[in-house]
């Protein structure tokens, strides 16, 4: 699968919903695990501020790749994030997207 690399260093990203595990399927509630590692997989949605622009954008990353508390408002750094296109099918209907991976998302607020 392709693999995009994305540029963060010019961005300000912060939480704009805490973590959550993701789901693979909602019916079953079967949770979502790390094809390399089996390590539940979580989403965090990150406002994504850039040259003017903000954008909310679901980040999945492995369960062991979240540090620090991740509260709404927190600013935070996504390692190693990637932009993945994907294409399905469902009931007929072509589907198209942008997901985002990442290997850590970790809070940039210091422990006291």
């Amino acid at each position: 699968m392709r693999q995009i690399p994305v540029d963060t260093s010019g961005a300000t990203v912060m939480v704009a919903q805490p973590p959550q595990l993701k789901m693979r399927d909602k019916k079953t509630g079967q949770i979502a695990l790390d094809g390399d590692t089996g390590d539940n997989l979580m989403t965090v949605d990150v406002l994504f501020v850039m040259n003017g622009n903000a954008e909310v954008i679901p980040v999945t990353v492995a369960e062991p790749g979240i540090s620090g508390e991740l509260a709404m408002g927190t600013p935070v750094a996504l390692t190693g994030l990637v932009a993945r296109p994907w294409e399905n099918e469902f009931n007929g209907q072509k589907r198209h997207g942008i997901s985002f991976r990442a290997v850590a998302v970790t809070s940039l607020v210091k422990a006291g």
